[in-house]
This record gives C-alpha cells, sequence and structure tokens, in this order.
C-alpha cells in the first residue's frame, strides 16, 4: 500500500510539473509580441478603426478649404433660331428665320474677404480632426487590452484543462490502487466510491475546460487572423514591478491629462463651440473678393456676330436679412448640442477616473494576492507530503490525500489566475490614464517565455 501512495503522489507531480509547462516556448510558439504584431495587422475592429480615422483628418482639409480661393470656369454653347419682323427696304413688315451659335466662356476667382460661417467651419475641422485622432488612439489602446486578455484566457484555458486532465488521471491511477487494495481485502468500498465520484466528476469537468479553450482560442484566432496552436507562456520567475507613479493622485492627474476619451470629448466641445458660430453666422454678412475673365460670342441677336472679352475685378458684399427663423432655430439647436457635449464630459471623466481607481487598486491587490498564492501553492505541495507520511503512519485516511490534492490544484490554479490579473489590471490602468502603448506590450510580453 505504501508503494501504491508513494507512486501516486509521484504521478500527481508529474502531472502538476507538465500543466505549468504547458505553455512553454517550442518553435511555434505564438508570443505576445507576435500576436500583437499580427493583431495589428488583422483585427477588423482596430482596421474599422483605422480606416475612420483616415476619414477623420480630412475634416480639417474641408474645414480649412473654405479660407482658400476656389476656381471655377463654365462654357456654354447654345443653338438658337430666332423670328424677327421688321419692315423691309419697301417698308413692308417681314419675318426672317435666323439660325446662329452663341458661346460663351468665364474663368471666376472668389476668395472670401470676411466669413464668420467659413472661419468657423474651420475651427470646427481642425477640433473633428483632433476628436478623430483622440478616438482612434483610445482603439489603439483598446487593441492593446483585447489582445492581451484574450491572449492571458487563452493560456488559462489551456491551464485549466491541463490541471482537470492532471486531475483525471491522479483520480484514475488512484481508482486502481483502491479497486486492487479492496480486491486482496485491505481497502474499503467506501474508498472505492468515493474516488469514482471524484473520477465522474473530473471527467464532466473536462468537458467544460476544453469547450472553454476552444472558445478562448477563437476569440484570439479572430484577433490575429490565424489558427492558434502553442502559446508562449507564463515564465517561471514571475516578478511583480511595483507601479509607477506609486500613488494614486498621480495617476489621476495623468487620466485628466491624457485620456483619449476625455480629451476626446474636449474637442467635441470645441466642435460644438464652433457649430454655434456657424448658426449665429447666418446673421452676419460676407464679404468675397470676385476676379472673372470671360468671352462671348454671339451673346444675343443684337450682338449677332461679334466677340467680346470681358475681365472684371471686385469685391461683393452679401448681407442676409431674413430667413424665416431659420438660423435662430439653428442657433438654441446649436446651443443645446454644446451643453449636451459638456454634460458629457463629466460624465466620461467620471467615468475614467473611477476605472482608474478601480484598477489602481486591483493592481495593488494583485501583488499581495499573488504573495499568498505562491504561499497557499508551497503549503498545499508540503500538506500532500505530510498527508503521505500520515496515511503510512495510520493516521490520515485515502480521503484526506484527496482532498490535499484537491487544493494544491486549486491553488495553482488561482495563482496563474492572479498573475493574469495583475498584468491586466496594469494595462488597465494605463490605458484609462491614457499611457499605455506598445512598449508597455512589449514589457508585459517579458513576462512570457
Amino acid at each position: 500500500m505504501k508503494t501504491k501512495q508513494r507512486r501516486t503522489v509521484q504521478l500527481l507531480a508529474s502531472v502538476l510539473g507538465a500543466a505549468m509547462l504547458l505553455g512553454s516556448h517550442s518553435a511555434s510558439a505564438l508570443g505576445l509580441r507576435q500576436a500583437y504584431d499580427l493583431a495589428l495587422q488583422n483585427d477588423p475592429t482596430y482596421q474599422s478603426a483605422v480606416y475612420d480615422n483616415e476619414s477623420g483628418k480630412e475634416y480639417k482639409v474641408i474645414g480649412r478649404s473654405g479660407l482658400l480661393p476656389s476656381l471655377s470656369g463654365y462654357y456654354n454653347a447654345t443653338k438658337n433660331r430666332a423670328d424677327i419682323t421688321a419692315p423691309n427696304f419697301l417698308g413692308q413688315l417681314s419675318t426672317t428665320h435666323p439660325e446662329y451659335f452663341s458661346r460663351s466662356a468665364v474663368v471666376q476667382l472668389r476668395q472670401p474677404v470676411f466669413s464668420l460661417d467659413a472661419l468657423a467651419r474651420y475651427k470646427q475641422g481642425k477640433a473633428q480632426s483632433n476628436y478623430s485622432e483622440l478616438v482612434f488612439e483610445g482603439r489603439a489602446q483598446d487593441l492593446a487590452l483585447r489582445l492581451v486578455t484574450a491572449y492571458a484566457d487563452a493560456l488559462y484555458a489551456d491551464d485549466q484543462v491541463a490541471l482537470v486532465e492532471a486531475q483525471r488521471e491522479m483520480y484514475a491511477e488512484q481508482k486502481k490502487v483502491n479497486e486492487r487494495l479492496l480486491a486482496k481485502g485491505e481497502g474499503t468500498r467506501t474508498d472505492v466510491l468515493e474516488i469514482q465520484a471524484r473520477y465522474d466528476l473530473s471527467e464532466a469537468q473536462l468537458i467544460e475546460s476544453k469547450d472553454g479553450r476552444i472558445t478562448a482560442r477563437n476569440t484570439l484566432s479572430g484577433m490575429i487572423g490565424t489558427e492558434v496552436d502553442v502559446l508562449d507562456g507564463l515564465n517561471d520567475t514571475f516578478r511583480v514591478i511595483p507601479l509607477a507613479p506609486a500613488d494614486y493622485e498621480s495617476w489621476k492627474k495623468l487620466a485628466l491629462e491624457n485620456s483619449p476619451e476625455v480629451q476626446a470629448q474636449v474637442a467635441a466641445i470645441e466642435a460644438a463651440k464652433q457649430e454655434i458660430n456657424k448658426a449665429r453666422s447666418g446673421h452676419t454678412p460676407r464679404l468675397d473678393f470676385v476676379a472673372s475673365y470671360s468671352k462671348n460670342s454671339s451673346e444675343t441677336i443684337n450682338t449677332l456676330g461679334q466677340e467680346s472679352t470681358v475681365r472684371s475685378i471686385g469685391v461683393q458684399l452679401n448681407v442676409p436679412l431674413y430667413q424665416g427663423g431659420y438660423v435662430n432655430a439653428i442657433s438654441r439647436q446649436a446651443v443645446a448640442a454644446l451643453e449636451r457635449a459638456k454634460a458629457d464630459l463629466a460624465a466620461k471623466t467620471d467615468k475614467t477616473l473611477i476605472e482608474v481607481r478601480k484598477q489602481f487598486n486591483l493592481a495593488q491587490s494583485s501583488v499581495a494576492r499573488i504573495a499568498a498564492l505562491d504561499k497557499s501553492v508551497e503549503s498545499s505541495q508540503l500538506l500532500i507530503k505530510a498527508t503521505e507520511q500520515s496515511i503510512k503512519g495510520g493516521v490520515r485516511i485515502n480521503l484526506d490525500l484527496l482532498n490535499a490534492q484537491q487544493q494544491l490544484f486549486t491553488a495553482k490554479r488561482d495563482l496563474a489566475q492572479a498573475r493574469y490579473g495583475y498584468l491586466l489590471a496594469s494595462l488597465r490602468l494605463r490605458a484609462a490614464a491614457g499611457t499605455l502603448d506598445a512598449d508597455d506590450v512589449r514589457t508585459v510580453a517579458g513576462y512570457f517565455r
């Protein structure tokens, strides 16, 4: 019996080692940095953001165009047939039907000299392009978070499958031992039933964990555009790096200054202010410098056969008088939109600060949780050894060993989850503060081998 118990413990140690090395590096393993580079190229959500940002950049150009000169030209050619009734040389009325072509070509240059509408459109275009750039920055950070989360979820799913498989194999081996002992009259029927029940439960858990692994890998594959085979696992020497800065107030200040979501809403407020100026410009005059060059041939019946060239230069003043209340109405709409944008800024600022506080606390508590779970794993390993010795001495029974083994499985799983949680909390904190970039992803990638 002592030999069989020793074999069981040795099997437990070997399968646990295999579980924790499941994500070890191989020639075909997909590293986090490689996955991130693939996601930048293939993630549909990020690619949509890229094109949306390309579109948003043009708002500035569109707005600026209203302040620049415009050049237009047109050409007109018309075939005319006239009916002319006039006295002839005998003094009698007669009707003729002359046919002729009229041609006109004009080139006109128009340069705004004073236009509040054009100025407001220019400033609004700059604000809209800035808004688009900040939104894109936020989506780029979101890609990094989604990628690391999907990568960690896939690894954790691997850990789950490996641990459940190890648990099942251990139960299967222990089941054989108990059945042999029962056959020899050294074991009990209760021990056999206990291990059978645990073995059956582990079978169901294995099916569930494998389904979870498929889902996690499909999520990651959808982001990187390729099938996932083997992933780099966490390094054996996992070292927690203290937060920098170390206090919440510094992170809060960073968030207020750099958060893409907050700064994008600030840009949205500026765009809303210029919308008010655009609306109110409907009550202001517009002054344009206008220059034109035209050539005309047989423009009317009176100038039949004549050609003319006209060069003109001057200013044009357009003064709006009354538009049925339209300008006042859209001005009130624009003011309401501005107040809504300000309320949205307050809401997004509160949301960002709550996220900063949440992730800051989570990152700090994760450090203590990892340390506690490290000790829990060590304690569980010692408990198994102590329980084995107690069974040899007749103090403990088989069920005590099973409970100790189950405790070790749980501690190993929780430790891996805590480590992933720490890495994600640190990244989410940087994202909320607006400082997350590719270098941070590379730093986290250093935790994997």
